[in-house]
């Protein structure tokens, strides 16, 4: 797509009734965050719960722990974006609870990390420390924005496909994002289309990825640009994308619709990471 059809189609989705919408939840929820954002500061944790317990559960949980206690017990790691923090899954971790996932984790990286390899290295120990802790030798994980390109490196090029049975990206730049073209670190070179980071990710996979990706990108991203770039287009990797309208960067996490789709991929999925079974209770939303 070229950039004048790009800006176009940007100009329409933020024009639209739902691209209107879409900015005033950016904008609540980014005051909401900036005022969370300390909170999130602190490292998380982790506090082993007895899951298999069925007194004091809603009906959606119930409903996944009958059904599928193994699914109900996987492990979720939720990874944040650039310069954030934990803080910005705040709602989307109580949906995933509330329908039944027990044990949904954050993982805090260093908001002054400059490197996409070397913190997906770091991910590597984690997620290893996490496996021994829970027993469990597969997890998910979800990464928003640049944590989903941190993961998607874990996976594709450290080995980590033996430890992510699912890899779900929010308003990731995979294909990279003109909008690091504004300041110059390593960081930001790495995050340009073309980059050497981006041509290792784009490169065959020699063995196959036992990884099934899910990635959401919105019509109205302001930070990927164009915002087509937060889809994953590679011939060896088993992915699904899905076009989110009206939303914003920052607000992916918070949308209601990904937080029911989020939780019946990870229900259960077929090889080809299409949902089976609808395996959680849609629960109401306000408005």
């Amino acid at each position: 797509m070229s950039m004048a059809r790009a800006a176009g189609a940007a100009a329409r989705a933020v024009l639209s009734p739902t691209g209107v919408r879409g900015l005033a939840v950016e904008a609540v929820w980014g005051a909401a965050h900036l005022a969370v954002y300390p909170l999130g500061l602190v490292r998380e944790r982790y506090r082993e719960h007895d899951r298999y317990r069925l007194e004091g559960m809603g009906p959606a949980q119930r409903g996944l722990l009958v059904g599928d206690v193994e699914a109900a017990g996987t492990p979720i790691l939720l990874l944040h974006g650039m310069v954030d923090n934990r803080s910005v899954f705040t709602l989307l971790r109580r949906g995933l609870r509330r329908r039944g996932f027990g044990r949904v984790l954050t993982l805090n990286y260093s908001p002054v990390t400059n490197d996409v390899r070397s913190a997906a290295r770091q991910l590597a120990l984690e997620v290893e420390m996490l496996c021994e802790t829970t027993g469990y030798e597969r997890i998910h994980v979800i990464g928003h924005s640049m944590g989903g390109l941190i993961a998607r490196y874990y996976v594709q090029c450290l080995g980590g496909d033996e430890r992510v049975d699912t890899l779900v990206t929010l308003a990731t730049p995979h294909a990279g994002t003109l909008t690091a073209h504004v300041v110059s670190t390593t960081l930001t070179r790495q995050l340009r289309p073309g980059s050497d980071l981006m041509a290792e990710l784009d490169a065959p996979v020699v063995e196959r990825c036992r990884t099934r990706f899910i990635a959401y990108w919105s019509d109205l991203d302001q930070m990927i640009v164009p915002q087509r770039r937060a889809r994953i287009v590679h011939p060896d990797l088993s992915v699904r994308n899905h076009l989110v309208r009206g939303a914003g960067h920052m607000s992916l996490p918070v949308s209601p619709r990904l937080v029911h789709e989020i939780s019946s991929a990870l229900c259960q999925l077929s090889a080809d990471g299409s949902t089976d079974t609808q395996g959680v209770t849609t629960l109401p939303t306000a408005g």
